[in-house]
């Protein structure tokens, strides 16, 4: 049997996102920067409007070509006449109790902690406050449309409003957590997106096209700059649009708290790897650009190297489209960058993260800082081995994550070359086993 015959006839399971919604998206953003680069616009909200246009065309994208509200797991059942209102309206009053008090509890989080009263999280503050009051008020209409047309509209949210209003029967607890750590995800995660776009975006706009050119490092310093704007404007989208009508919604978060932990610890202010934290590896060491600045071809080919390792990151994020969040499972991607890998962004941000910094190299000539950085490089590298792995625990419930997973053992450039590298071999169907 030829290659083209094992892969005809062993195919990936079908990604939940097509190609086209990413690139519609990058489409109306690239337009954007064009826009703002031409005429210097740089504000904070010069930076959400990027957020829109590229979330704009992505909705767009998926609902006229995609089709993606006509889904069965959106629950929506197009097809049958909408339930009467007599029907369902209780039913959408308590699931509006339940997702009010959820946005009071998320509200009075953010009024407790003061670390979002600082820096960029003050933006991002006032964005929630002029926000609010058109999102407690377009709740109204929207919960009461779509549960008419929902197939089981009690959720979460309604169990949750069960819950608040006392009511004699016993809500289902799985569904309250599920909700509650839903939209625990939603409001930890997009509160920080906010808060680095306006200096993301900013930080790309100021910068001249002269300087741009002006040498292997400025070029490749602005590339990855373009590509994480690019990455913060579609994982802002994707916290925002958790849509059932969009089929974007949260179908579970990670039950794990092995996975929340390695997670947190990667985002401020639980993150472990600043400077001063006791995972900062930068000790006595300089960027890639201080160590090969004296040879020219080697700052061409580590930079484009690093603005490779940008582009999949990025790339893995533009895959999502309006689904993008940590911590969830929003359907199953397979295509992409998530046929070289399962977790092509980490893969590509700790190689990222090992070749600029090259923490094996101090400038202060201490022996102990680069035994010191090396071992905390690894341990960083170690969190984002354990993050992936959490997350495959929690993605394994879905059996079309667990097809997939097998299959990229089978076909996956990285898994293979790990499988290689580790002296495993294969069996005629493509099995892994160890090597004698």
């Amino acid at each position: 049997m030829n290659v083209t015959q094992k892969k005809d006839g062993d195919p990936c399971p079908q990604s939940a996102v097509g190609h086209g919604v990413g690139l519609a998206g990058l489409a109306g953003l690239g337009l954007w920067i064009m826009v703002a680069r031409h005429y210097g616009m740089d504000g904070p909200y010069a930076g959400m409007t990027a957020v829109l246009a590229c979330g704009g065309p992505m909705v767009l994208w998926s609902v006229l070509v995609d089709k993606v509200h006509r889904r069965p797991s959106t629950g929506i059942d197009w097809k049958a006449k909408p339930k009467p209102l007599r029907d369902t309206l209780d039913i959408s009053l308590l699931k509006l109790a339940g997702l009010w008090a959820t946005w009071g509890g998320i509200g009075i989080v953010y009024c407790l902690a003061r670390w979002y009263w600082d820096g960029g999280y003050l933006f991002a503050m006032h964005m929630f406050a002029v926000a609010a009051p058109w999102l407690f008020g377009l709740s109204i209409p929207y919960v009461i449309w779509l549960d008419r047309r929902m197939v089981e509209p009690r959720d979460g949210a309604y169990a949750f409003g069960r819950m608040i209003v006392g009511s004699a029967d016993r809500p289902n607890r799985g569904e309250i957590e599920n909700h509650l750590r839903s939209w625990l995800v939603k409001g930890f995660f997009l509160a920080f997106m906010l808060s680095i776009v306006p200096g993301n975006f900013a930080d790309m706009i100021h910068v001249g096209t002269r300087d741009i050119l002006a040498g292997p490092v400025e070029l490749a310093r602005f590339l990855i700059s373009l590509m994480f704007v690019v990455d913060v404007a579609f994982a802002t989208v994707g916290y925002m649009l958790t849509m059932k009508i969009l089929d974007a919604h949260i179908r579970t978060a990670n039950p794990f708290m092995a996975g929340w932990v390695a997670a947190l610890v990667c985002y401020p202010p639980f993150v472990l790897m600043n400077n001063g934290g006791p995972l900062d590896y930068h000790q006595g060491t300089q960027d890639w650009a201080f160590w090969f600045g004296a040879h020219t071809v080697l700052l061409w080919a580590v930079g484009g190297t690093l603005v490779v390792l940008t582009a999949i990151y990025a790339w893995a994020t533009v895959a999502f489209g309006l689904r993008f969040s940590n911590l969830t499972h929003r359907g199953i991607l397979t295509h992409g960058p998530y046929r070289l890998s399962k977790h092509p962004a980490y893969v590509a941000k700790n190689l990222f993260w090992w070749l600029s910094t090259l923490p094996f190299f101090v400038s202060n000539d201490s022996l102990t800082d680069m035994a010191r950085n090396t071992a905390l490089m690894m341990t960083v590298s170690g969190v984002y081995y354990w993050r992936a792995r959490t997350e495959e625990r929690h993605l394994m419930a879905d059996p079309v994550y667990a097809a997939y997973a097998e299959w990229m053992e089978r076909h996956g450039p990285v898994p293979r070359l790990i499988g290689w590298i580790v002296g495993r071999k294969r069996t005629e169907n493509g099995a892994l086993q160890a090597a004698e």
